[in-house]
């Protein structure tokens, strides 16, 4: 059996490079007389990196740094004393505010998206071996007994937001389909507060930005192909939003000559086989544009364009299917450049 491994620190650091044109489009043409801070880390399993112009800058991003480690302590479910390994053990318990917001979050996008994002899936991504990297396919009777504890609706909160009761037996959550989002928020919040008017932060496959460039300009990021060998699909103009992308070429491993990606179809337990290769999710929202990549994925075209036409208010998208299609919602029209064909999504 031969697997390919999630990628070491070293070469996330050159994809995020890379496919930062993200963070490095974005720093280009900034003003030589704005003062900058910028810091560069690992967290929540990926390479970060914190960029604030103006304002108190080096607190800012000294903060921001502070408040990813704080969450990530939070919200892993590996480490022993966080919040989510506790909820796990004893199926539910009291919740911090955060917890309880993104416990909020997540509850809104399951329940909008008929159950394509749910983050009590985490016993069948156990099962597969994606979060202690020990890959493996499971036994279609394993995965079929895994799915009676997936239910993200039998994860209910108190009306104080204080408690949370897990409602199957063995149930057990992972909140990191939409942590990232949730910290970008977070990140954007902190910049504020210290006077930030222009800032970005790259965490992973998550990008955010605040404001303007500090030149006036919009950001501009990039959106990496799956090919993995450097190219973009296409350059985004934003300002103020969150830029995330999900899609299958990011962790999975190889048996017996097929492909087995992380990203789960919580109906059936298998990696989700909707004709998508990625969807980038353009959002004001970190946390919904997180949650929403993953969900449109597993949605498919078709599906994941009606739910865009009911909810286009909230976020655009760009879609690339595996055979090379390339399409972007209207909201983006003008906003997307690319040297590759695509075609525009109309309401």
């Amino acid at each position: 059996m031969r697997m390919r491994r999630e990628r070491k620190f070293w070469f996330m650091r050159l994809l995020l490079m890379m496919a930062a044109g993200v963070f490095l489009y974005g720093c280009t043409g900034k003003s030589t007389h704005e003062a900058s801070a910028s810091r560069e880390f690992f967290a929540m399993d990926t390479v970060m990196t914190v960029t604030a112009y103006g304002g108190r800058c080096e607190e800012a991003v000294e903060a921001a740094e502070k408040e990813v480690e704080r969450l990530d302590a939070l919200l892993s479910t590996g480490a022993e004393d966080s919040e989510v390994f506790r909820l796990n053990r004893e199926e539910g318990g009291f919740v911090s505010e955060d917890t309880a917001a993104l416990l909020e979050g997540a509850e809104r996008i399951c329940k909008e998206t008929d159950g394509a994002f749910d983050i009590s899936i985490y016993p069948v991504m156990q099962a597969w071996g994606f979060p202690d990297k020990e890959y493996r396919v499971p036994e279609p009777e394993e995965l079929k007994a895994l799915l009676d504890r997936v239910d993200g609706s039998q994860i209910v909160l108190d009306g104080k937001r204080e408690k949370v009761t897990f409602g199957l037996e063995g149930m057990e959550i992972d909140l990191g389909g939409i942590a990232k989002g949730y910290t970008s928020n977070r990140m954007m919040k902190i910049f504020q507060e210290y006077g930030i008017e222009s800032g970005i932060v790259s965490l992973g496959g998550n990008v955010q930005v605040l404001g303007r460039k500090a030149d006036g300009g919009n950001w501009r990021v990039a959106v990496r192909s799956p090919k993995g060998d450097g190219d973009f699909l296409g350059v985004l103009s934003v300002n103020g939003k969150a830029v995330v992308t999900s899609g299958g070429y990011e962790r999975y491993f190889e048996q017996d000559g097929k492909t087995y990606h992380h990203i789960l179809n919580p109906k059936s337990g298998y990696p989700a086989d909707s004709g998508l290769e990625s969807v980038t999710v353009v959002s004001e929202d970190g946390t919904l544009a997180d949650g929403l990549s993953t969900a449109l994925f597993v949605m498919g075209m078709e599906q994941a364009v009606s739910f865009w036409k009911l909810h286009r208010e909230e976020f655009d998208a760009v879609f690339l299917d595996k055979e090379g299609g390339l399409w972007i919602t209207e909201g983006l029209e003008g906003a997307f450049q690319s040297d590759f064909s695509y075609e525009i999504i109309r309401k």
